[in-house]
């Protein structure tokens, strides 16, 4: 434990930080794997929508800086393509 306050508020920052931070990816992956479960069920209206949610999830990891833009582009690039291809 730290012993100075300004590294005990640094502790305390980056445990509000990484909770945040997960929460986003977390969201994302789920979105995703939500996407491909509807893709694999058939289901061309709610795959529709589901992509619609992990496009936003994406986007929004990427503009937060969670993800690199052009992992973002590849992942919906990818989710696209699986929804077409339906």
């Amino acid at each position: 434990m730290p012993n100075i306050e300004s590294a005990k508020k640094r502790v305390r920052s980056n445990a509000k930080k990484t909770n945040v931070n997960t929460l986003i990816i977390s969201s994302m992956r789920t979105a995703i794997k939500k996407f491909e479960k509807e893709v694999k069920a058939g289901n061309k209206e709610e795959a529709s929508n589901k992509l619609n949610i992990a496009i936003q999830r994406i986007d929004k990891a990427m503009s937060s800086g969670k993800i690199h833009k052009n992992k973002a582009a590849r992942l919906k690039s990818r989710l696209t393509k699986m929804n077409n291809a339906m």
